[in-house]
């Protein structure tokens, strides 16, 4: 607990609030906190529409090279985030299909709030699908075929029995995906340097004019994600307790 509290609370002693307040005041971070928490949320929730049925299936079906799509899932975890930001440059630059799509539609990927909420979805997705598998695994079968053998639809066994049962890991991976793809820095700086996320601002503040003008934006953004990762928190326990 010393080892994480500790650096945190040095920090917050060696910052003057008037700083933090006048970093407050910057629009330029109110716009980059804005931008993180935005992101970072609709690449959650765009994501979570086909990695939550997609992990049901994993609990669920047993198919050849299943073993290998699992670890495949965690490869985001694991590899460098500049590496996964490089990857994924390859998909969303220009040249790729995707870029030309988004080209057709007159903005490029790279650089763009969706790049950046790709990036941040690239890194954080294996929570979510971890978590959402590991919730329909501690489902019971019998449930689920009960719910069949009564005339219920596959389609509304799913809505009705394996998603409100597995409800409460899928919140806790859909919390864990937001909050991972937020303080993402290595992909999204590949991505989009401009317009900045947060972790990207406090990087360039700290190369361009050292530790005393990126400590008040750190301090903000720290603040900002402990009172959004606690208020997720308490809704997920009220859910599961509802």
């Amino acid at each position: 607990m010393l080892f994480i509290i500790g650096p945190l609370i040095g920090m917050l002693l060696d910052t003057p609030v008037s700083d933090i307040f006048d970093a407050g005041k910057e629009k330029d971070v109110q716009n980059s906190i804005g931008l993180t928490l935005g992101a970072s949320f609709l690449g959650t929730i765009f994501f979570a529409i086909a990695a939550i049925p997609f992990a049901y299936l994993l609990a669920r079906k047993e198919f050849k090279l299943k073993r290998l799509i699992s670890g495949i899932i965690d490869i985001p975890v694991v590899i460098p985030h500049s590496a996964a930001g490089i990857a994924l440059l390859g998909v969303v630059s220009r040249d790729s299909i995707l870029g030309q799509v988004a080209g057709s539609m007159g903005f490029s990927l790279v650089g763009h709030p969706i790049g950046i909420a790709m990036a941040m979805a690239f890194v954080s997705l294996p929570y979510l699908i971890n978590a959402a598998r590991n919730g329909f695994e501690a489902v019971p079968v019998r449930l689920e075929k009960a719910a069949l053998n009564l005339g219920a639809s596959s389609f509304k066994m799913f809505f009705s029995i394996s998603l409100p049962l597995a409800w409460r890991n899928i919140l806790s991976g859909l919390i864990m995906m937001f909050a991972r793809g937020m303080s993402e820095f290595g992909a999204v700086i590949i991505i989009a340097y401009h317009p900045m996320t947060t972790p990207v601002m406090i990087f360039e503040r700290f190369g361009a004019f050292g530790l005393k003008y990126a400590q008040p934006v750190a301090l903000i953004f720290i603040a900002i994600s402990l009172l959004v990762f606690i208020l997720l928190r308490w809704i997920s326990e009220k859910n599961s307790h509802a």
